[in-house]
C-alpha cells in the first residue's frame, strides 16, 4: 500500500481524491490529512481514514477538533504544524491540494524530506518555479502534476522525448464567460461567476477560470514542468472540456489526452504512476460526441492570460507580485468589494509598482508576496 499525506483534504481537489482512496482502499493507506478550518468535514474524514496524524491550520477550528477523540490518531494545529505534516515519517508520496501561496512552504518541507509530490497547488510552480524544479532535482523527487491539462501532457510524454516537443497546447474551457466582451461583463455577478459549465471546482479556481488568469497560471507552471519557452505554449479554448491538452511534436505530430471532464481521473494516475488502475469516472462515447471545437483566447477582455504571459516572461519575483494580487483581488470580489473587471485593475496595479528582484530566495517570496497583498489591499480601499 502507498502511504501518502493529502494536505487540504477538505477542498475540491482533496475530497475527490479521498474518493479515489475510497475506489482503491487496497492501493493506499491515508497517513496524513491536513487541511485549514473545516471542522465538521474534516472530522468525517479522519473517522474514515483514520489517519495516524490530522492538522487543522487554522488554530480556533483546531481547537473545535481538539475537544473531539479519534484512535489512533494524533491531533495538530497551526500553520507551523500544517507545514511540517508535509514531511511525515513514511509518507511516500504528498498530494499538495490546499489553494493559493499557502501550498509553497509545505511543498517544499515535502521535497527536503524526500518525499514525491502530487501537485495540485499550482502556485507552487508560479511563484518559485526555479527554486522548486533544482530542489526537486537535487533531492530526486518527482513532481507529478494533477491538474488536467497538465496531467494530460505527463501521459502524452510517456515514451517520448521531452527535447522533441514542439509546442505545449494547453486547452482552456473559457469558463462562463467564453465570447463575451468587456461591455458585457461589467456588472457581471458572484453567481455568474461561479457558474462554470463544466467544472465544479472551489470559488477561488472558479474565478481565475472566468477570468483567464487560471489558464495564465497554468501556462506559467507548464513552463517549469516541461523545460519549454513561453512562446512554445499556445493556449486553446476547447468549451467541451474533452481534451485536456495536447503536445506537437517536430516532426508535426500532435498527440492528445481526451477524457471526460472528471478530476478523479488526473488526481488517481498521479497517486498511482505508474501504474493505470480502473477508475470510477464516466467514459467517453465518440458516437454520442457531436462536435470538439477549438478557438482563440481573448486576452484583451480576459487580461489575465496576457499578464501571467508578461509576469513569466520577466520573472524574478514577478510572477509571485501577480499571484498575490490575484488572490488578494479575487478575495475582494467574493466579498462584493470590487467588480469582475476590476481583478485585472489590481494585478495591473501591483505588477507596475512592486520593484523586480531576479534569483529570489524563498525569504524573497515570502516578502514580496506579503508586500503585495498589502499593496493590493490599498489599493481596493482607494475605490471602495
Amino acid at each position: 500500500m502507498k502511504k501518502i499525506a493529502i494536505l487540504g483534504s477538505t477542498g475540491s481537489i482533496g475530497t475527490q481524491a479521498l474518493d479515489v482512496v475510497r475506489n482503491l482502499p487496497e492501493e493506499f493507506s491515508v497517513e496524513v490529512l491536513a487541511a485549514n478550518s473545516n471542522v465538521e468535514l474534516f472530522a468525517r474524514q479522519i473517522e474514515e481514514f483514520r489517519p495516524k496524524l490530522a492538522v487543522l491550520a487554522n488554530e480556533a477550528a483546531y481547537k473545535k477538533l481538539s475537544d473531539k477523540k479519534f484512535s489512533g490518531t494524533e491531533l495538530a494545529g497551526g500553520r507551523q504544524a500544517f507545514i511540517d505534516a508535509a514531511d511525515f515519517d513514511g509518507v511516500e508520496i504528498v498530494l499538495t491540494s490546499m489553494s493559493g501561496f499557502a501550498g509553497l512552504e509545505p511543498t517544499i518541507k515535502a521535497i527536503n524530506g524526500g518525499k514525491n509530490i502530487a501537485l495540485a497547488n499550482k502556485e507552487t510552480l508560479v511563484v518559485a518555479g526555479e527554486l522548486v524544479t533544482k530542489l526537486a532535482k537535487a533531492r530526486g523527487v518527482k513532481i507529478l502534476p494533477v491538474d488536467s491539462e497538465h496531467g494530460a501532457f505527463f501521459q502524452c510524454l510517456q515514451g517520448e522525448d521531452s527535447r522533441t516537443i514542439e509546442k505545449l497546447l494547453l486547452t482552456a474551457s473559457g469558463g462562463p464567460f467564453r465570447g463575451k466582451k468587456r461591455d458585457e461583463l461589467l456588472n457581471a455577478t458572484v453567481n455568474e461567476v461561479l457558474a462554470h459549465p463544466t467544472w465544479n471546482m472551489g470559488k477561488k479556481i472558479t474565478v481565475d477560470s472566468a477570468s483567464l488568469v487560471n489558464k495564465g497560471l497554468e501556462v506559467i507552471e507548464a513552463k517549469f514542468l516541461y523545460g519549454v519557452d513561453y512562446n512554445q505554449i499556445q493556449v486553446v479554448v476547447h468549451p467541451q472540456s474533452i481534451i485536456h491538452s495536447m503536445i506537437e511534436f517536430c516532426d508535426g505530430s500532435i498527440i492528445a489526452q481526451l477524457a471526460a471532464p472528471d478530476m478523479r481521473l488526473p488526481i488517481q494516475y498521479a497517486l498511482t504512476y505508474p501504474r493505470r488502475l480502473p477508475a470510477p469516472v464516466k467514459k467517453l462515447n465518440f458516437w454520442e460526441i457531436s462536435s470538439l471545437t477549438f478557438e482563440k483566447p481573448d486576452m484583451e477582455t480576459f487580461r489575465g492570460l496576457k499578464f501571467a504571459y508578461e509576469a513569466g516572461k520577466i520573472g524574478g519575483t514577478l510572477p509571485c507580485t501577480f499571484n498575490a494580487a490575484n488572490e488578494i483581488a479575487v478575495n475582494a470580489f467574493l466579498r462584493g468589494q470590487i467588480k469582475f473587471l476590476q481583478i485585472y485593475d489590481v494585478i495591473e496595479h501591483a505588477m507596475m509598482r512592486r520593484p523586480i528582484k531576479k534569483n529570489p530566495t524563498l525569504e524573497d517570496l515570502l516578502a514580496e508576496d506579503t508586500a503585495t497583498r498589502i499593496l493590493a489591499e490599498d489599493f481596493i480601499n482607494s475605490f471602495i
